[in-house]
């Protein structure tokens, strides 16, 4: 196995690992959302936290953020990579001919179909 990877999965566990990760990235895109609604308020907060701690609104921020990167752990303690947070875009270490490759899933797909070498990323997806 490749040490860059804690595990390796075939297209059926990766598969069966679909609906916990839909979860996962509907909860991610929640708190993404919702950091990106609070922005445009925390530039004057943060400059301003030094002094006073930030005040509820740094405080509520904090506490989004803080979500957001245990949602983002809970993917990678399954041994999977997360290559685009907006897309939902997820790649599963996978043995493909001797070699270490990614299985490649995002949403709307229903299956893990495809996959690809591991440097060449989305655009050089193949059909399983």
């Amino acid at each position: 196995m490749d040490p860059a990877f804690q595990r390796l999965f075939s297209v059926e566990e990766a598969n069966a690992l679909l609906p916990t990760l839909r979860e996962i990235l509907d909860e991610i895109a929640l708190h993404r959302d919702a950091l990106g609604e609070r922005a445009p308020e925390m530039e004057p907060i943060l400059r301003g936290a030094a002094e006073n701690g930030g005040g509820r609104a740094g405080s509520e921020y904090g506490v989004e953020a803080y979500r957001l990167y245990l949602a983002l752990g809970r993917i990678t303690d399954l041994g999977v990579v997360l290559k685009d947070l907006d897309m939902g875009l997820l790649d599963f270490p996978h043995e493909r001919e001797g070699r270490v490759v990614f299985l490649c899933w995002h949403p709307p797909e229903e299956s893990v179909e495809y996959w690809h070498e591991l440097d060449s990323g989305y655009a050089g997806r193949q059909p399983l």
